[in-house]
């Protein structure tokens, strides 16, 4: 009896139970309906992804590779060296120009006779500037000699620019004892620390995270500098190039990515190197500032420099410089570039676009330079070379103890051990070294 009044007591608590529920859900049912009866304007949505901003939309479409067609490229000179529009004029000095023109001529002239000098074996390698040297000097110009540079390996002009003499640069092609960099590096890496140039790195792309990190610091340390860094489209294909864009971008510090795009990554032309249009328009899909410049014309150059870097540290943020230019030498002098392309292509950009006839045109049209003028530079300069390179090659080389200093503080067993050895072997076969030729 007890067990048959539970089971209709469970049966009838369940019904009830059920009915309830029926009940909450015929006044949800209602509730849910009287609320979609009230109008909804579904244009009125925003989205609310925390990654992009944007709007929605109701069509399914594709971003095309080239928002816009082209992006232009800004020029104050045109190839005859006209000004085209005053307002970009800089309206730099006399004594201005004149030194922009000797030294992308003496860099010029430095970069043949070191060719040469590699060529004839007296020195292991070397990488010529032929066509850049507006991107040089026009970049160095627009600088506090504060910034920090780094570069990739064919900024030579930027560094001339500061003052680095030129017995140094040949010291350091020549590995002699005068070399800052005591003859450990291969020719072409210079650097200098009282200029605030970093010494060159031979990996591609590995300046571009360290340019970051740096200005990052210089933010932190409010110093009122800006970093510089150098590199070519080809770099801008590595890894590190975009982990450089993003984090400069994020961190906003004040840093000019100077992109150098001669038109081939050693023998890889751009239409086989990237897609979309250059450099520059990467720029703002990293939130950079972007402009493309004609490299060829040293005014554009330091116009966009100039602006760049006074936002940069005015506004703690990155700005991205693309300079379009031709490299007329070979990559280095390991490379042959008439194996993939034309001696027609390489003179039109020598005759017809190059960045020193460019402002020589420019000079002359203000009787700031003439035939005798040329003529008598050209005989100084290539002296002055000249001079230096000789007594480069008769410098001694580097003290061999140097191997095993500027590691640590003290030398460590280890190190000693090396050293001792070292001397031994030297010892036993001397007539195959010949130490005379090294410092003491």
């Amino acid at each position: 009896m007890n067990n048959m009044y539970r089971v209709c007591f469970h049966a009838a608590r369940q019904a009830a139970g059920l009915k309830a529920s029926r009940l909450l859900q015929h006044r949800a049912f209602r509730a849910s309906a009287m609320h979609r009866q009230q109008p909804f304007d579904s244009s009125l949505e925003k989205p609310q992804f925390p990654g992009a901003s944007a709007e929605f939309v109701d069509q399914l479409e594709f971003i095309q590779p080239n928002v816009i067609s082209g992006i232009p490229v800004y020029r104050v000179m045109d190839r005859q060296g006209n000004i085209i529009n005053p307002s970009q004029d800089p309206e730099l000095s006399k004594e201005t120009v004149l030194n922009f023109y000797q030294k992308m001529t003496l860099l010029n002239t430095m970069d043949r006779i070191l060719y040469e000098s590699q060529r004839q074996g007296r020195i292991s390698f070397y990488m010529t500037n032929y066509g850049e040297e507006g991107t040089h000097i026009g970049s160095a110009a627009a600088l506090d000699p504060s910034d920090l540079v780094f570069g990739q390996y064919r900024e030579a002009g930027v560094l001339m620019y500061r003052g680095f003499p030129l017995d140094l640069f040949m010291a350091q092609c020549y590995a002699n004892a005068d070399d800052l960099g005591k003859g450990r590096q291969m020719p072409v890496h210079y650097g200098s620390k009282d200029l605030n140039f970093v010494t060159i790195s031979s990996p591609l792309a590995t300046q571009i995270p360290q340019a970051v990190g740096s200005a990052y610091a210089i933010k932190r340390e409010n110093a009122n500098r800006a970093v510089i860094c150098y590199f070519g489209e080809g770099a801008a294909s590595e890894g590190d190039a975009h982990a450089g864009f993003n984090f400069s971008a994020t961190l906003e510090c004040p840093l000019i990515f100077f992109c150098r795009n001669n038109g081939y990554a050693i023998s890889t032309p751009t239409n086989e190197q990237y897609r979309g249009d250059g450099i520059a328009a990467r720029g703002p899909g990293y939130g950079m500032m972007s402009i493309r410049v004609d490299g060829n014309d040293v005014f554009a150059v330091y116009n966009a420099t100039k602006e760049a870097r006074r936002r940069a540290v005015a506004e703690n943020q990155p700005f991205l410089i693309e300079a379009m230019t031709y490299r007329i030498g070979h990559h280095s002098t390991s490379d042959d570039s008439s194996a993939y392309r034309s001696v027609d292509e390489v003179n039109y950009w020598d005759k017809q676009d190059h960045p020193i006839s460019r402002l020589r045109h420019y000079m002359t049209a203000r009787n700031w330079w003439s035939e005798d003028d040329e003529r008598s530079w050209r005989k100084q300069s290539r002296k002055m070379v000249m001079e230096v390179f000789e007594r480069a090659e008769r410098r001694l080389k580097p003290n061999p103890e140097l191997l095993f200093t500027d590691v640590y503080q003290e030398m460590t067993p280890n190190l000693n051990k090396q050293r001792e050895s070292l001397w031994r072997h030297v010892q036993q076969y001397k007539e195959h070294y010949p130490v005379d030729l090294y410092d003491k």
